[in-house]
């Protein structure tokens, strides 16, 4: 268990790296190169916005630094100040604009998945380089292969429910999941369907119509806000579960 200083400093060190981090999303989220035109998509549906509008939208940028300094603190406070904050430092901005970016369009841009998560690589293998350590690097990859694998499976059983951006992201977020430990991992990748699932019985239940059902939602922010759930919070929700 973190001493108290060491729950302060990595809270202060994840809130304000990652809070000044996120001041870049509006940045980021206008650079992206637009998709193709979606062949699929329904003469009713309206068309999505593009990434240059949903950028220069006055809000982002606040919103953006809040949020990233909030997960920040929050996951500094529990992980302290190591390799695994370094890993959610450099995430959590990340996350903050695929989040924005998908619930107005329902996209993962591989433009910016991919990146990330190469460099998260990256920075996995300069610790085992640099402290020799093999437990926490190699369970990160781990992470990374259960979590897109199970999101793989999902995607080729049911590609219509799930877009492979999601199985991306899932790569992702089960590295940093993977590396916090084996809890978190866990947590962090069940609890997004739970946290997806429950409001949309619920809403289909109070307004009487099956159809909310039916609707395509995007998937993405309750990834990342379950997988920062899992991450504070992993060992005790799963102790609570088992008994432990």
């Amino acid at each position: 268990m973190s001493s108290l200083p060491a729950v302060w400093e990595g809270a202060l060190l994840g809130g304000l790296l990652c809070g000044l981090l996120s001041l870049a999303v509006p940045w980021v989220v206008r650079t992206l190169p637009e998709p193709a035109p979606d062949p699929d998509r329904g003469e009713a549906e309206p068309p999505k916005p593009t990434y240059a509008a949903l950028g220069s939208r006055p809000g982002l940028l606040p919103g953006a630094a809040l949020s990233g300094l909030a997960a920040g603190a929050l996951a500094g406070a529990v992980v302290g100040p190591g390799w695994t904050l370094a890993l959610v430092v450099l995430a959590v901005p990340v996350c903050v604009a695929l989040a924005f970016v998908d619930w107005h369009t329902r996209l993962l841009p591989s433009r910016l998945v991919l990146p990330a998560t190469g460099l998260l690589l990256l920075v996995v293998a300069a610790e085992w380089g640099v402290t020799g350590d093999r437990e926490d690097p190699l369970r990160a990859l781990l992470g990374l292969l259960v979590a897109r694998s199970l999101f793989w499976v999902l995607w080729f059983v049911h590609s219509a429910g799930m877009g492979f951006g999601d199985v991306r992201l899932a790569a992702l977020l089960g590295l940093v999941l993977g590396h916090a430990g084996w809890a978190e991992l866990v947590v962090g990748v069940y609890l997004p369907f739970l946290l997806f699932a429950v409001p949309g019985v619920v809403l289909a239940l109070v307004r009487r119509d099956r159809g909310l059902l039916r609707v395509a939602y995007p998937f993405g922010p309750f990834m990342v806000l379950g997988a920062l759930v899992g991450l504070c919070l992993g060992p005790a929700v799963l102790g609570s579960l088992t008994g432990a």
